[in-house]
């Protein structure tokens, strides 16, 4: 008879996939509003500010960035922001990846990990979404405190990372 040891190990495993936002933000980066997408020119910027249809940002989550290799003054971001505020839900001043990252952590913090009190724990270690190295270390604080053991990867082959003595 052959045993599933990983089966009946009573390992349970955590995908940090499922801390992903939801959401798909609108972006609005400041490259196209730019002077051959490189140099910010005052009254163009302006002017194409105030020509622009904000009404597709109207209830959204808009993240805002610039992905020229520009020099962008601290007044443009503020002028978008001066747009986007009356008609959005929520701004952020960040890239996509950034933000999802941040979401994901900030996700993390407001989960009641209790269920894991004194459990066998695997990080699942490989999926379709890239996960940051950030988030691996948030959870591994989140969990240390309370969980018998932590592992890295998947249940037939994890790396060991703490053990509670």
């Amino acid at each position: 008879m052959i045993l599933n040891k990983v089966a009946e190990s009573e390992l349970i495993t955590i995908d940090l996939s499922a801390f992903l936002p939801n959401e798909t933000p609108l972006l609005f980066d400041l490259k196209p509003f730019l002077f051959r997408e490189l140099i910010l020119k005052e009254k163009d910027f302006r002017i194409a500010l105030q020509n622009h249809d904000w009404k597709a940002y109207s209830s959204q989550t808009v993240l805002v960035f610039c992905s020229a290799d520009a020099i962008i003054p601290v007044w443009a971001y503020m002028l978008v922001a001066s747009y986007l505020q009356p008609i959005t839900t929520n701004i952020h001043f960040d890239t996509p990846a950034s933000w999802k990252q941040k979401m994901l952590i900030e996700k993390m913090r407001q989960q009641n990990f209790t269920g894991y009190i004194d459990k066998r724990v695997v990080i699942k270690g490989c999926g379709d979404e890239h996960i940051d190295s950030a988030a691996y270390f948030e959870i591994t604080l989140q969990l240390l405190p309370i969980v018998k053991s932590i592992m890295y990867g998947e249940p037939c082959s994890t790396v060991p990372i703490y053990k509670r003595k």
